[in-house]
């Protein structure tokens, strides 16, 4: 089990560098991460629902994402509360009380998602959440050492250098934690070093005589790395591409809720791209395309724009003649009316939209979760993605679809051509689908980009750093590997 001495330490990295090394190996590997709290999620092969960075685990081992990688799954829709998936399915929303008394429930399903896995699988690579010093979620913990003492199952602790004090966030940690915790550690990683290691050598020596556990590696600063994020927005500054270049300008407002912004990633490293997260309290500059992305929380995120003028900025945007992309939450947004009667997403009731597609949407607790391939209508490209929604849209005027399904038609596009409307995640993750996207926002000659490749160059990048900077023979060792391949 990968734990961490912070959010966003590695440990997501870790797992999926160690999972696609292990499938080198010739070990059969799955990731799983018994309960996770994300807002960006994939559709599994057996139809449920689970974090996204699981699902770039599983490719990592060379296998199809599947609900028991992470059996629990917590989507915030306010500050203290979120909608409980487990095995995949939404099971109503909790605040953080009520769900901490129904924990002893959610162990249940992790560890019949846990005993699954380790029927089928040589080696199970795990991820904490947060960090295992959290002391006031100790009690009922099922997210890192409650879950690693149940099954008795070895711990590796990952701090970031970058952020600064890692020798305290390590000696720290582990001074946190009770005498069986503390031997359940076998060792530590330093991820993001930067710099001449030999600097930072008389550090890891006396980490090592004062804890009595070896460092397993020091991982350097991969410096354009993409791998998709687990839940948090990208934090280092958008590259911006040459005035000199032939390039399109595309603005994402950051929803409160925002739900799936790795839909974006495809844009955010395109050469020919630049990509805008536009905070609240900015405001939405002149761009080619504004892409409304999906939220948690639609209602509550559109009256969030509203007083913030995002929708005064849409609708100025649209007669310069801008085109517009709402996706999910977001093309729901595009409609009159969003109709919430049961609560779903907050106070029971309904609010006006921005109004440029004459439709209405109900939230209803169905939430349609669906793997899907089709075409666009534009071209016929070819479109592969997924559904994940609560919501049913009810079209009172006639529009050409966006997308064109074996069973059906998806979205809408405008009369005018300047508003595309879809239920559709990882829109723009098809090179073909991508390339028509841009050229319909008004980019010429758009230059092929292959955003599979370089995910996969990525993950094996890893890879070959857990070969290049780790101890693979204390590695070995912990992991009996030998027994695995034998």
């Amino acid at each position: 089990m990968i734990q961490g001495t912070t959010s966003d330490a590695g440990k997501s990295m870790l797992v999926t560098a160690l999972c696609r090394w292990l499938s080198r190996q010739g070990a059969r590997v799955a990731p799983f991460k018994p309960q996770n709290m994300a807002l960006n999620s994939v559709v599994t092969e057996d139809g449920g629902e689970i974090g996204r960075a699981q699902a770039v685990q599983a490719l990592a081992c060379g296998i199809a994402p599947h609900t028991d990688m992470n059996p629990v799954l917590l989507k915030p829709n306010t500050d203290v509360g979120a909608q409980i998936i487990i095995h995949g399915h939404s099971i109503g929303n909790m605040d953080a009380c009520h769900y901490h008394d129904y924990k002893s429930v959610a162990l249940k399903a992790v560890l019949e998602s846990y005993a699954r896995l380790a029927r089928n699988y040589d080696r199970i690579i795990v991820e904490g959440a947060g960090s295992p010093a959290e002391i006031n979620l100790r009690d009922k913990d099922i997210a890192n050492m409650g879950f690693a003492e149940m099954v008795d199952c070895p711990v590796i602790l990952i701090a970031d250098i970058d952020r600064g004090g890692v020798f305290a966030h390590l000696v720290g940690t582990l001074a946190l934690l009770n005498d069986s915790e503390q031997a359940r550690i076998k060792g530590f990683v330093i991820n993001r070093f930067r710099g001449d290691i030999a600097l930072l050598q008389s550090g890891l020596d006396w980490l090592e005589e004062y804890t009595g556990k070896p460092v397993l590696g020091v991982i350097p600063y991969l410096h354009g790395l993409h791998l998709e994020a687990e839940d948090a927005l990208p934090h280092l500054s958008e590259r911006l591409k040459s005035s000199e270049t032939n390039h399109i300008n595309i603005i994402i407002p950051v929803l409160p809720r925002i739900s799936n912004h790795t839909d974006f990633d495809p844009l955010r490293l395109h050469p020919q791209v630049n990509l805008q997260f536009i905070r609240f309290g900015e405001t939405i500059p002149p761009a080619d395309l504004i892409i409304l992305p999906g939220s948690k929380s639609v209602r509550a995120d559109l009256e969030l724009m509203r007083q913030n003028g995002w929708e005064n900025a849409i609708k100025k945007h649209l007669r310069y003649g801008g085109k517009i992309i709402g996706i999910c939450g977001g093309f729901q947004m595009l409609g009159q009316w969003i109709h919430d009667p049961d609560g779903l997403e907050g106070e029971a009731g309904s609010c006006t939209g921005i109004g440029l597609f004459d439709m209405s949407t109900t939230l209803a607790a169905d939430k349609q979760l669906k793997n899907i391939q089709g075409t666009l209508a534009l071209n016929g490209a070819t479109v592969t993605g997924y559904e994940i929604h609560m919501g049913v849209t009810a079209y009172h005027s006639p529009y050409a679809s966006a997308v064109c399904l074996p069973h059906g038609l998806d979205g809408a596009m405008s009369k005018d051509g300047l508003i595309l409307g879809t239920y559709i995640h990882g829109l723009f993750e098809s090179p073909a689908a991508c390339t028509t996207l841009l050229s319909w926002a008004g980019l010429n000659d758009v230059q092929p980009f292959d955003y599979q490749d370089l995910h996969e160059k990525a993950i094996n990048r890893l890879a070959d750093t857990i070969e290049h900077h780790m101890n693979t023979e204390l590695l070995y060792s912990l992991l009996n590997l030998e027994a695995a391949r034998s």
